[in-house]
């Protein structure tokens, strides 16, 4: 049986595989037999199970598992979403400021010193998403041309709003002091949230992203032979655009502020499943969000592993094997003419 030809069974088994990895491998070594113990307990009563086994599995490994699970699978449908409807194999969810609004937003919680109570807790991942949607909709109401929202517009506001919050954080990090090293590590991709907060709190925004987008599909697919050809077929480009960022931003938006900024994701992933399984977004939506849940469990693992006990933000590791995807197919890509 060839796997190529089962594109969902494929990425399934390699998503389970992950999800196993990331719950077995961590600086505290933990017998398979007490895994599987503890996991059994979610649905039975076991009073034998070592209880800093049960501290570990439920209240760190497996929340960390399901938000890089549901992170992975925001990123990399969203840029798949973005690449069908700018149809531009370089476009990723960052690509209208999402990603350099959330830094910004977190920065400036991080740097005001909240207190160590709900409202601080809640600061980081709270501006984080604010400063999001507050950039991709400055983005969205720069590039508007009369009723229209050109694509080549919506690309240059969402550079020139990326660059002038990547300044401001910079400034912000130029006089920070003791917060530093903190507002750093969730720019890189390291999440300073732990637990099941993160997952509860992103998980709704993140489905409702996500299960709009596969409604996307058919309508993304008729916008490959253009714009005023998918409008004589029938296709609302204009409600379809909107719909398709706003759920975009919002997966993204809702990925970044509780797990920092991780690149490439959503611009390896959906090309590399494209060349594997064709263009047919009704098919490369899902396909998608499974290879980027088990392409960034696979990265949090290599991050929690390779330097041991000592951890690697994810965002660093996810950059240095997307940077160099990225001016490969740079080189090999151009542009579509408008």
């Amino acid at each position: 049986m060839k796997l190529k030809q089962y594109p969902f069974l494929s990425l399934g088994v390699i998503l389970i595989l992950a999800i196993l990895s990331s719950i077995l491998i961590g600086s505290v070594p933990i017998p398979i037999q007490s895994t599987w113990q503890v996991l059994g307990s979610l649905f039975s009563s076991n009073r034998l199970i070592n209880a800093t086994h049960v501290a570990i599995l439920l209240n760190l490994r497996l929340p960390r598992t399901l938000l890089m699970l549901l992170v992975g699978a925001a990123l990399a449908g969203s840029g798949c979403a973005y690449q069908g409807l700018f149809r531009n194999p370089l476009a990723d969810p960052y690509l209208i400021g999402a990603a350099s609004g959330a830094g910004l937003g977190a920065v400036i919680a991080i740097t005001l010193h909240w207190p160590a109570n709900l409202l601080g807790y809640l600061s980081v991942p709270l501006a984080a998403f604010i400063g999001s949607a507050l950039s991709v909709g400055l983005v969205m109401q720069l590039a508007r041309v009369g009723l229209d929202t050109p694509i080549t517009t919506l690309i240059l506001a969402g550079v020139a709003v990326s660059s002038f919050a990547t300044a401001l954080t910079s400034l912000l990090l130029i006089n920070a002091s003791g917060e530093l090293r903190r507002a750093l590590v969730w720019l890189v991709g390291g999440s300073t949230l732990s637990g099941w907060f993160p997952v509860l709190a992103a998980s709704p925004y993140i489905l409702i992203g996500l299960v709009t987008l596969l409604t996307t599909g058919h309508q993304l697919n008729v916008l490959q032979f253009g714009e005023e050809q998918a409008q004589q077929l029938g296709v609302p480009v204009k409600r379809v655009r909107i719909l398709v960022v706003l759920a975009a931003t919002l997966a993204t938006a809702a990925a970044v502020a509780f797990s920092g900024i991780i690149g490439f994701v959503g611009l390896i992933i959906p090309h590399i499943l494209r060349r594997m399984w064709g263009a047919d977004h009704r098919l490369l939506l899902p396909l998608s969000m499974l290879g980027g849940a088990a392409f960034l469990l696979i990265a949090d693992i290599a991050a929690r592993s390779l330097l041991a006990p000592q951890e690697i933000p994810v965002g660093i590791l996810t950059a240095l094997t997307g940077a160099p995807f990225f001016l490969f197919l740079l080189q090999k890509s151009h542009y579509p003419k408008e």
